[in-house]
């Protein structure tokens, strides 16, 4: 971590007390990661986000688990997301089905990982995501794109609406800023669906998901502006 620069702070939900133990025992010894906050299930996670925001202490990525009661882990992320755009979750779950994974991108996770991951690939994902970078667990990425996406052929039907809009304008040669502009979104969270969208196509690059585009005819054509990246978009 450079002399001035802040660490990372992370707020980890998790309903296993030793999970949650766990993981702060492990994080706690990165110096460019600081747990702000543990908590055990969604509402806690909503309303410590609200208590750290008047503090000034706002996380800049939850590390969120899947199955939790009442409310589960793709809703948490989804909430946090509508509130807070600026800050990134990353799953942490056991599980790796195909159907659960475009659930959590959906909801607008920036990593999903599995909870046999080395605590290196837990810290790394955080550190990406904090980037505003997508990293998927090797097994969840053969899940999500060897699965069947909503029952049809077309890769495309399991992309949400605004991906679809940012698709097409990825594929007309638009970079991340001007897309954010014609959206009138953020360019965090424009990298956030590029990411989702390459997941979710099984593609490593920008260029290569600019020529799906126009290849599907869901772009005009153009070149693509930024370079490609395995999946930082």
């Amino acid at each position: 971590m450079e002399p001035d620069a802040r660490p990372i702070r992370v707020l980890v939900v998790d309903d296993h007390a030793v999970v949650r133990r766990g993981l702060l025992a492990f994080l706690g010894s990165e110096p460019d990661l600081d747990v702000v906050a543990d908590v055990g299930g969604g509402h806690e996670a909503l309303a410590a986000l609200e208590r750290l925001d008047v503090e000034g202490r706002r996380p800049d990525v939850v590390l969120m688990d899947m199955k939790m009661e009442p409310v589960d882990g793709v809703e948490t992320t989804r909430r946090i997301r509508d509130r807070y755009h600026d800050v990134a979750v990353v799953v942490l779950t056991s599980y790796g089905e195909g159907r659960h994974v475009r659930a959590a991108l959906d909801a607008g996770a920036s990593g999903y990982l599995l909870k046999d991951a080395d605590a290196d690939e837990v810290a790394a994902s955080l550190r990406a995501a904090h980037r505003g970078e997508l990293q998927l667990d090797a097994a969840v990425t053969r899940s999500l794109v060897g699965a069947p996406q909503g029952g049809t052929s077309n890769p495309a039907a399991a992309l949400t609406s605004r991906e679809l809009e940012v698709l097409g304008l990825v594929g007309a040669g638009n970079p991340n800023k001007a897309i954010a502009r014609e959206l009138a979104i953020t360019e965090r969270t424009t990298r956030s669906h590029v990411s989702s969208i390459l997941a979710k196509l099984g593609l490593s690059s920008r260029t290569q998901l600019a020529l799906w585009a126009v290849r599907n005819g869901l772009a005009s054509g153009g070149d693509a502006a930024d370079d490609s990246q395995a999946v930082s978009a």
